[in-house]
């Protein structure tokens, strides 16, 4: 049996096992139209994403159509407040008989397309269209079985953490690696809250997450704008995954979180340019910075000069570039003589006073 003790990761491993990849997750920014929905791929795969993400589900699988308040989001809810689960399910819920064309597309524009099964029936819908790898939303950390379902398939894992305490991210870990010690898992920090604002993020978690759990790190971000996910590249996450929507003024369920298409291009500039940025190297000049360092200052002679004449602050100077003698020369030079002549211009050598 797998434990967790088994798979701690040691401090000096890294927290980046694996290239960045960046994550569009489409939701239910839809707005219930299949062509939105295969119009918002098309957009994406212009950006630089490397995959498409759905959520499988419909309002029956998920919850009841019920009128408790037990089934009805809080009534102070920023987004969603009074809302009934199952009508803003039915609302944001991406219908079964959509997967295949947005699969479809996706993948012949080179995109990656996999979904969060959200029971266990969606998992064998998911398998029907051969998808590659699941993604556990972060409310369905506990649903134990459904992990254990998406674990038996042997295909990558990526866990949302939001909303969890490291208790239940290890239940979850352990139950999937019960099923298949070598499954591949991903966890991903998360602030379940719509929008999450950046001082709930704690970045600095994801390495918590990875070391505890030996598991590659991500972020499913669902602030607004793009500096925590880029923070997020640079301090090592393997993933970034963010909605994304064609128009953020729509009144689709998450548009007011999600990222426009130009926003998300920007993402993946960024997001790749950060990660690149804190890559360690050995400290020194870099092979880009030749011309730099050819450019440093010397000592050179600045005036014409005739043998014998002597070294002073008029006739030898530190300037760009280099070739002469390093700059902390010159006070051990004042008052010595030339050798021979020397005329303007020439780099200050030891051959040339006495």
């Amino acid at each position: 049996m797998a434990t967790q003790a088994t798979h701690q990761m040691s401090s000096e491993r890294i927290l980046r096992t694996k290239q960045l990849e960046i994550v569009g997750e489409l939701s239910a920014n839809h707005n219930g139209s299949l062509a939105r929905a295969l119009e918002l791929v098309s957009a994406a795969s212009k950006t630089g994403v490397d995959a498409i993400k759905l959520q499988t589900y419909t309002p029956d699988t998920i919850t009841l159509a019920s009128d408790l308040e037990a089934f009805k989001v809080s009534k102070n809810h920023e987004l969603w407040g009074g809302r009934s689960l199952y009508d803003l399910y039915l609302e944001a819920h991406t219908p079964w008989e959509w997967h295949e064309p947005i699969f479809s597309l996706a993948q012949s524009l080179g995109l990656e397309v996999f979904s969060s099964p959200f029971d266990e029936t969606a998992v064998d819908f998911l398998e029907s269209l051969g998808v590659k790898r699941y993604k556990i939303a972060s409310l369905e950390i506990v649903d134990l079985p459904l992990i254990a379902k998406v674990a038996a398939t042997g295909k990558p894992i990526i866990l949302s953490t939001g909303a969890s305490t490291l208790q239940e991210v290890g239940l979850a870990v352990n139950t999937a690696r019960e099923v298949n010690p070598l499954i591949d898992i991903t966890l991903l920090l998360c602030t379940s809250s719509y929008p999450a604002s950046p001082n709930s993020i704690g970045l600095s978690n994801m390495k918590i997450l990875g070391r505890k759990f030996d598991a590659a790190v991500g972020f499913s971000d669902h602030t607004i704008g793009i500096g925590v996910s880029v923070a997020a590249a640079a301090l090592g996450a393997s993933m970034i995954e963010k909605h994304i929507t064609l128009d953020e003024s729509s009144n689709g369920p998450d548009a007011s979180f999600s990222a426009s298409v130009t926003e998300l291009a920007l993402l993946v500039k960024s997001a790749h340019e950060a990660a690149a940025a804190v890559k360690e190297r050995e400290f020194g000049p870099h092979r880009s910075e030749h011309e730099s360092l050819r450019l440093r200052p010397s000592l050179w002679v600045t005036a014409n000069v005739k043998k014998g004449d002597l070294v002073s602050e008029h006739n030898v100077r530190s300037l760009r570039p280099s070739g002469g003698l390093p700059p902390s020369e010159l006070k051990k030079l004042i008052g010595q003589t030339f050798s021979r002549d020397v005329s303007r211009a020439t780099p200050m050598s030891h051959q040339l006073h006495s």
